[in-house]
């Protein structure tokens, strides 16, 4: 995998920051968005793994459970990452023979299996937190640059608005 360069200046510019192409305005927006959530997501695939020893994809289950104390369900876990409930299965199972989750049975519902963080994954998160955060942030800071914030100001006037 590519190290990822430390100076924004030395990036390469993002091809849809320019415009003037094929793609209309919300389609050109859509891929500045992706580039950047994929420059976050392979910028924290080797935090996460250094932090908390888990996958990305298990990272990002733990980030759902870390906003539901009481848990979901794992067809809501699998609807809302987009993932198969098959693979899903497993990474849960990895999870708690870590002592991150709990699974158990939903009450009056033979097939429903609901997920929840344990207090050791809480605590594990925590910890993890700034540093992970860090990432985020400078992930996103060298891979939106003013031409890719103005075409996301452009095409969501809101987010303009909340600007500090």
């Amino acid at each position: 995998m590519a190290e990822p360069l430390d100076d924004p200046a030395d990036q390469p510019e993002c091809p849809f920051s320019q415009g003037g192409g094929l793609l209309p305005d919300e389609l050109r927006t859509w891929m500045v968005l992706l580039a950047a959530t994929g420059a976050v997501e392979q910028r924290l695939r080797s935090v996460v793994k250094e932090t908390l020893d888990v996958s990305h994809d298990e990272f990002l289950i733990l980030c759902l459970l870390a906003e539901q104390p009481e848990g979901l369900r794992m067809t809501r876990v699998a609807d809302l990452l987009g993932r198969p409930k098959t693979r899903l299965t497993y990474q849960i199972a990895c999870l708690q023979h870590s002592g991150l989750v709990t699974r158990k049975s939903v009450c009056g519902d033979k097939r429903g299996v609901e997920v929840a963080l344990t207090e050791k994954g809480r605590g594990r998160l925590r910890e993890a937190s700034a540093r992970l955060s860090e990432t985020v942030s400078r992930a996103l800071t060298e891979t939106i640059g003013p031409a890719q914030r103005a075409a996301l100001s452009a095409l969501v006037p809101d987010l303009a608005d909340d600007a500090p």
